[in-house]
């Protein structure tokens, strides 16, 4: 029995004729390459290029800002063996969404759905596209900041383009991914090359004294800074959990999951610390403070007339998250709608492509939406409290998982402390931004509770008036018509 295929014996013995798979199902073409691409591809966006200055600004001097990226990898690389955990006894896409369905149940599993598609990944699309953009833009305003127009415009370009090409080609999205995840990580490798050679050649004035606060003064840190810091570092390592959005993608997931998440965020953890070394090696913290882009502001001061191969790096890492994040997050829609929390019309895939072409659209749709608004950055932080919540409530239900079936198949079993750690650690995230501004987190939570009524209306309300159910059918069997698409069809092996 082949990947996507079904092996026959020919009548005379002597020949194994391979048939090709043809149900109209989500076809497992992603090797394990392909996904530490996307593992790797999607965490290192813009964050490291352009925040490293965050951490240090909260967490007060050089040594400790290092420590908090050190740790920052480590917790991550807890919660992502947690998941595999998940994601190898629970073989489904959707990731949170499908680990909190299987132990809370439908409630809880379509709150996280809910403010998943109306803040966290199209905020987290807009606001990176941005990003893009403005680097891309930037070399023909030499002189001052492109126009937040032409902006706007040319991210909606990206986000538009990564669209068609995801749901042209599956493989063609997963080679975008691979390539440009060798680019950003070769920027890293410059970065860190040149840091070493003015480190080597004895610019070590930002390691003399490493744990004296940045400004001179020996200041104490406040567990709310210490929190912030951690949130900063966090945000340059978001997107550890998003392979388990497409498990039923991933060839022998038993295997390639794991082995995936061993070998990427170890990697990026490596390459983090070793780019702020790099950064301190050359910038003094109080210029690293002023930058507004650190990446940036680095090679303006190491590489000469080379300066601007640093900012299309920049924009090719931006390009390349987009890309990752598009890919990822249409499947959760697409599983979703497969579970009846969406509209039926979200649970087709293209006859031709096998692509779940009206998630992208979708998608695409509500990201360009959130390029419309003046507040994205304000909306990310709220949506940073909240995604932590679901992290927390999935590992959660890992724990509560161990309890309900003992006896449940886990080809991979983690150490119960590892656990109860993490969720220990997502308490004090949660927790702490409490004591510094709490409208963030009551504002986080006012989002998940507008689906309550979405979810009481749309799903537990199962009498609806006839017209509005012919309604919804009919929109579904254009779109159906429109775009060449029917519902998923398995068929047995």
């Amino acid at each position: 029995m082949s990947e996507n295929g079904t092996a026959k014996v020919h009548p005379d013995d002597k020949e194994v004729v391979i048939e090709e798979d043809t149900a109209i199902k989500l076809k497992k073409e992603l090797h394990l390459h392909n996904g530490v691409a996307i593992i790797v591809g999607i965490i290192v966006g813009s964050g490291i290029f352009i925040s490293p200055k965050g951490v240090l600004m909260e967490s007060g001097s050089v040594g400790m800002s290092l420590i908090v990226w050190v740790l920052c990898g480590v917790i991550s690389l807890v919660g992502a063996i947690c998941y595999a955990e998940l994601g190898t006894m629970i073989l489904k896409s959707g990731a949170d969404y499908a680990y909190i369905m299987e132990a809370f149940g439908h409630f809880p599993a379509f709150l996280y759905l809910w403010v998943a598609i109306i803040i966290i990944i199209p905020t987290g699309n807009a606001i990176t596209a941005q990003t893009f953009a403005y680097y891309v833009l930037e070399p023909l305003f030499p002189d001052c900041e492109a126009p937040g127009e032409a902006v706007t415009l040319l991210a909606a370009v990206c986000i538009t383009l990564l669209t068609f090409v995801n749901a042209w080609n599956v493989k063609m999205a997963a080679r975008v991914q691979d390539v440009f995840t060798i680019t950003k990580v070769l920027a890293l490798v410059i970065i860190i090359v040149t840091g070493m050679v003015y480190l080597y050649i004895g610019d070590r004035e930002s390691f003399e004294e490493p744990f004296i606060h940045y400004k001179g003064l020996d200041a104490p840190i406040s567990l709310g800074n210490l929190a912030l810091a951690f949130y900063s570092g966090f945000f340059s390592f978001s997107g550890w959990n998003y392979l388990n959005f497409v498990t039923e993608e991933l060839k022998n997931p038993y295997r390639n999951l794991p082995r995936a998440i061993g070998i990427s965020i170890p990697l990026v953890t490596f390459i983090y610390v070793l780019a702020n070394v790099a950064y301190f090696a050359v910038l003094t913290p109080a210029e690293m403070i002023a930058s507004k882009a650190t990446a940036v502001t680095f090679a303006g001061r190491t590489l000469g007339v080379m300066a601007w191969i640093m900012p299309v790096f920049v924009a090719c890492s931006t390009f390349g998250s987009v890309n990752g994040a598009i890919f990822t997050s249409s499947r959760l829609y697409f599983v979703g709608a497969r579970q009846g929390h969406l509209p039926d019309f979200l649970a087709t895939l293209n006859m031709k492509f096998f692509t779940p072409l009206p998630s992208l659209l979708f998608g695409c749709f509500m990201s360009l939406v959130m390029l419309c608004s003046r507040d994205i950055q304000v909306l990310i932080n709220y949506a940073a409290f909240v995604e932590t919540l679901f992290i927390t409530i999935s590992i959660a239900g890992l724990l509560y998982m161990r309890y309900k079936f003992p006896e449940r198949e886990r080809p991979i079993k983690v150490f119960i402390l590892l656990p109860i750690f993490f969720i220990f650690i997502c308490v004090f995230l949660l927790l702490m931004p409490l004591t510094i501004d709490a409208n963030e987190v009551l504002w986080g939570i006012i989002m998940v509770l507008t689906g309550v009524p979405v979810y009481l209306l749309g799903i537990t309300w199962k009498n609806k008036p006839r017209v509005f159910s012919e309604f919804i059918d009919s929109f579904t069997v254009l779109t159906q018509k429109i775009l060449l698409t029917v519902r998923e069809e398995m068929k047995e092996d």
